[in-house]
């Protein structure tokens, strides 16, 4: 539950604060940490800060620069808010920070990607050839989208006449509002690919959102179709069932089964393959919106800290890396080969037992007794002002946070200024900095 200091904050307006991020020179000194963290996106940045309070709270502080981030990316983005951005409802300058003034004066952050992991050295070389050697490391490198992996679409990507998006990039993410603000009758196309994808919902929450606004301006001709490589529409039965239902209530086409592997452009064709049999078709659109399909990255192919698909592998319950010999090790969010949705929902619960988990390996030689149970959330838009909030854990559970209050297969206001208001403001405001704990709110959780 939302707490009521969390109310406050949203209340008031937010302090401007002076940058504390340690320079790149000073970091780049320091050749070993205590804790090596690889990636500064949502999963990097949130647990490196918590790792720092547990050991403070337990009265056995880490030295400034004790923690170091790896990560050579400019800009820090929060991605479910380029769904916002597609919608028309934020620019997408609100989901854009120095990934720099993220990082606070404790924690060191090396502005180099990894290119290769040593884990029997417990050893990471950097894209410079640069090694870095730690007492733990935490992989939360996310994962990539393929961009490449459908013919023609990275070229249909640049052409701002070709009618086809993605809220999947930050650079294309509000070229989506302008083709459904530009899109005046025919054809409008949403796709997901068969597969793991990060936030599983954000397929078609672009589509509700596209859907209510050509209803709501008079282009009801418009026909919506949706072309999915997955059986079904949701993954959990219950959340499914209530989508397909509103889909057909709407009049939105559903293809299923059909993955995206071609476009072109120049004649507006996309070119699906079925799952079922093999077969192509090719289907006519005015409006594309694609979602890529994605995969690990490729510094975790072959390296001996992923399996064979190219995640890092850990037990499900503590996070810590699957191999005995590789103890030290423990991977968070996208990368890891946890079965849930990949999700910033799923990190907010994760992060709190990777740190404690971590903080005891450090202490006593041993994990705690803290374990993550699968907790995810995809805050699914069906149409302005209405959201339907999907919360599961492992084996496709649902794990609600206002069941006693609403019927969670059901949309509302509530959800969706959860989406649209609170959660931006909680992420920039405490869960970067490491003290959002997503249903919990500001409460960390007691194992």
């Amino acid at each position: 539950m939302l707490s009521a200091s969390l109310a406050r904050g949203i209340r008031q307006a937010s302090k401007p604060t002076a940058l504390q991020s340690r320079s790149a020179t000073t970091a780049s000194s320091s050749q070993k940490f205590k804790v090596l963290v690889v990636g500064g996106g949502s999963a990097g940045l949130s647990v490196a800060q918590q790792i720092y309070n547990r050991f403070q709270a337990a009265g056995k502080s880490l030295a400034a620069g004790d923690i170091g981030i790896v990560d050579a990316a400019e800009n820090h983005y929060y991605q479910p808010g380029w769904t916002l951005v597609g919608s028309g409802l934020l620019p997408k300058t609100d989901f854009s920070r120095p990934l720099a003034s993220l990082i606070p004066a404790h924690i060191a952050h090396i502005p180099e990607n990894v290119k290769s992991f040593s884990p029997n050295s417990s050893t990471v070389t950097t894209t410079s050839g640069r090694d870095i050697s730690y007492d733990t490391l935490v992989v939360a490198a996310g994962l990539q989208t393929n961009f490449d992996g459908i013919a023609g679409l990275p070229a249909a990507l640049e052409d701002p006449n070709s009618g086809v998006s993605t809220i999947y990039s930050y650079k294309t993410c509000d070229k989506v509002w302008t083709d459904i603000e530009n899109l005046k009758s025919g054809k409008a196309v949403f796709t997901q690919p068969a597969g793991i994808i990060k936030c599983a919902g954000a397929p078609q929450k672009i589509m509700w959102m596209a859907w209510d606004r050509f209803r709501r301006t008079g282009r009801q001709d418009i026909s919506v179709n949706f072309y999915t490589g997955m059986p079904t529409m949701f993954s959990v039965k219950k959340y499914s069932d209530a989508l397909d239902a509103l889909r057909q209530e709407r009049g939105v086409g559903g293809y299923f089964g059909h993955n995206l592997v071609s476009i072109d452009s120049g004649n507006r064709k996309a070119t699906f393959k079925k799952a079922d049999d093999g077969s192509e078709v090719t289907v006519d659109y005015s409006l594309l919106h694609v979602t890529p399909p994605m995969g690990p990255l490729n510094v975790f192919k072959g390296s001996p800290i992923a399996d064979a698909a190219g995640w890092v592998p850990v037990n499900k319950a503590t996070l810590q890396h699957d191999k005995p010999e590789f103890s030290n090790v423990f991977a968070i969010g996208d990368c890891s080969n946890l079965p849930t949705s990949k999700t910033a929902a799923a990190i907010t619960a994760q992060a709190p037992v990777l740190t404690e988990n971590l903080f005891s390996f450090v202490d006593t030689g041993k994990v705690a007794i803290a374990e993550y149970d699968g907790y995810t959330s995809c805050p699914l838009l069906t149409g302005y002002g209405e959201l339907m909030l999907a919360e599961f854990k492992y084996g496709l559970e649902t794990k609600e946070s206002f069941s006693d209050f609403f019927d969670q297969k059901k949309s509302n206001r509530f959800f969706y200024h959860l989406k649209k208001d609170v959660f931006p403001y909680a992420y920039w405001n405490y869960m970067v900095k490491g003290t959002w704990f997503g249903s919990k709110g500001l409460s960390k959780p007691e194992f």
